[in-house]
């Protein structure tokens, strides 16, 4: 696959509010994940292991953390070989864009730069590894418009996706976004293979269309399945999830603990690469303080650690207990803390003997970036609930 026939374009502009306050600084594909990895490094590693090496990554919403990771993507890219990945901005630095299919439509003069055969459009914030390469393949066999990955989700969960019909020759015949009660637990995963100038065709006119929000799911999908245009399902089979919410982040971190084949740096035909660090982090099944856990490179661990995502960077003082949690990189805990089912951001500060703590099966404690937590527990815990946060979190009664 040369980069004259198929390139790739990354939608990475998303604000994420439901993953707030992780995202209150900086964009949702930025997030960290597992330890040593952003989530918009599985996409752009999947691009480059199926042999994709024109990636423009399209950014709106706060994206310094994000070009400054990316850099010139010299991480996934071999740019001696003409591989490029290019950070790409609304036309009118006063404007944002309107949509997904509008973030497209505002870069078209780059992708025509590179005169593809196929565009792949990608959602930059979820967790899966995939073989594009395949999916162009069925593309090319079907002789098909438009290629629309899918995947089955919990039904419980449908409500949150696109979700799709499809024939038994695979043919979508029908495509809803979000609905509120689904005909089906079929979702698509935000991939898209298009013949790109179908798709130029195709945004030019929907530019024009006054009644259109401008994004692929909610208006060039259920109009080009109108339209009668061959548009198929590639079925995926692998592990992928949606982390839009900061219980399926969480999520996805503890399956990662419970199945050693998701490990980003555990297979090396299909390995995640990062600019975070250089080292990947080990996963420890048992040591005298740490048990099922990853550990992520220049942590200090004196206290004790089981069930756990602890990125790079992180201190933990003596005596205290992480449990079912991620902690993200540079923080730095005190002595005789406790955290549990929690997610702790960037860089902040957990002083001694504080309590952070989830209740419930999906109540998931959370603390933002950059935040100094420093009430001693003298007195058992109560809870109280904070609008900066949205979440609950352990404090003196």
């Amino acid at each position: 696959m040369s980069k004259k026939e198929c390139m790739a374009m990354l939608l990475a502009g998303g604000e994420g509010r439901r993953l707030h306050p992780l995202t209150l600084h900086t964009a949702k594909p930025a997030v960290h994940f597992g330890g040593s990895y952003r989530m918009i490094d599985f996409a752009l590693s999947n691009c480059s292991n199926s042999g994709i090496h024109t990636i423009g990554v399209v950014t709106q919403y706060k994206p310094d953390a994000l070009h400054k990771h990316i850099g010139r993507g010299s991480s996934w890219v071999n740019r001696s070989s003409k591989g490029e990945v290019a950070l790409l901005h609304p036309a009118d630095k006063d404007n944002v864009y309107a949509g997904t299919a509008d973030a497209i439509y505002q870069n078209r003069t780059f992708i025509n730069r590179h005169d593809p055969e196929y565009v792949l459009i990608l959602s930059a914030d979820h967790i899966y590894r995939m073989d594009y390469q395949a999916m162009l393949e069925q593309h090319k066999r079907n002789k098909a418009d438009v290629t629309v990955a899918v995947t089955p989700v919990k039904w419980e969960e449908a409500s949150r996706f696109g979700i799709l019909s499809t024939d038994e020759e695979g043919r979508i015949s029908r495509f809803c976004e979000k609905p509120a009660e689904p005909e089906s637990n079929l979702a698509s995963m935000g991939i898209y293979i298009f013949n790109w100038k179908y798709l130029e065709s195709l945004l030019i006119k929907d530019k024009n269309a006054a009644d259109s929000s401008h994004d692929f799911g909610k208006d060039l999908l259920p109009a080009i399945i109108e339209q009668g245009a061959n548009i198929y399902a590639y079925s995926f089979k692998g592990y992928w999830r949606d982390v839009g919410t900061i219980e399926s982040l969480w999520q996805a971190n503890m399956d990662m603990l419970l199945n050693s084949e998701l490990l980003p740096w555990q297979d090396q035909q299909a390995k995640v690469y990062t600019a975070c660090t250089d080292q990947a982090p080990k996963y420890i099944q048992s040591s005298p303080r740490v048990k099922r856990s990853v550990v992520s490179d220049r942590c200090a661990v004196r206290g004790k650690v089981e069930r756990s995502v602890i990125s790079f960077g992180v201190q933990i003082g003596e005596g205290s207990m992480i449990e079912d949690s991620v902690i993200m990189p540079g923080v730095t805990i005190g002595r005789n803390a406790v955290i549990k089912k929690a997610i702790i951001g960037e860089g902040t500060y957990v002083g001694d003997e504080v309590i952070i703590q989830g209740t419930g099966r999906n109540d998931i404690a959370v603390i933002g970036e950059k935040e100094t937590i420093v009430t001693k527990m003298d007195k058992p815990a109560a809870r109280f609930f904070s609008t900066d946060w949205m979440r609950w979190i352990s404090s003196p009664s």
